[in-house]
């Protein structure tokens, strides 16, 4: 029988608080208190900075995206810079892996089976290096994945543009790519198309590829003693 995925929707969760989350969960699943568990939520505007990322991927330089309203913040994950903000898909996975590259692959075929749910024609381009991980449809990137892995547990995830606003991106060097154009679910198909139904395709498309079976959880099956705050 295919082991338990826990699926918590939080809603919309500032940044930093759900990287803490992420923390506080990774520390309960190397202790076997949950089993695997894949978050999904919204963040307000922020750009954030993998391993990987240098000054030249905020070119304006850090004081005027605060002026436009967007957080900063710097992380521990792999991969460059990329924007989160409301309309977008976040997915972090907090799951016992021993093949970094396998869990990176197979998170994105579940994206790419997810957009197809969609009617979108997604791939991969697993041959043309790091800098090209995630998803596209064409030329044109819809989704951005970054893990970090401590002790053989994973957090951070992905990010799929489903109904955001895309203009954040031409103000930076999305990925570490100059030439890259970011499109979303929406942009793709002509018409608008909504966060949570999206997020139900994800979902199920993520466990399905993992081999895990899903079960929705609420926050407070998480942590009994600590919710996050949800807009």
């Amino acid at each position: 029988m295919a082991e338990n995925l826990w699926t918590c929707h939080l809603g919309r969760v500032e940044y930093r608080e759900a990287s803490a989350l992420q923390e506080r969960l990774r520390t309960a699943r190397l202790e076997d208190a949950i089993p695997d568990v894949l978050l999904l939520l919204e963040h307000p505007a922020v750009y954030t900075l993998g391993r990987r990322s240098g000054d030249a991927d905020l070119p304006m330089g850090e004081e005027w995206y605060l002026s436009q309203g967007i957080d900063v913040v710097r992380t521990n994950r792999g991969g460059k810079l990329t924007y989160h903000g409301p309309g977008q898909l976040v997915g972090y996975a907090i799951m016992r892996t021993d093949d970094v590259l396998g869990f990176v692959r197979t998170m994105e075929r579940a994206l790419v089976a997810a957009l197809a749910d969609e009617g979108l024609e997604a791939r991969a381009r697993t041959d043309e290096g790091p800098d090209f991980t995630g998803a596209w449809v064409g030329e044109r990137k819809i989704a951005s994945i970054g893990v970090h892995v401590a002790r053989g547990v994973t957090t951070h995830g992905f990010a799929v543009n489903v109904e955001n606003d895309l203009q954040p991106f031409e103000w930076v060097v999305p990925c570490g790519l100059p030439q890259v154009r970011m499109t979303s679910v929406t942009a793709e198909a002509g018409e608008r198309r909504t966060l949570d139904c999206f997020r139900r395709r994800a979902a199920y498309r993520f466990a399905q590829a993992h081999g895990r079976r899903q079960r929705l959880v609420s926050p407070h099956r998480l942590e009994p003693r600590r919710v996050p705050s949800t807009a």
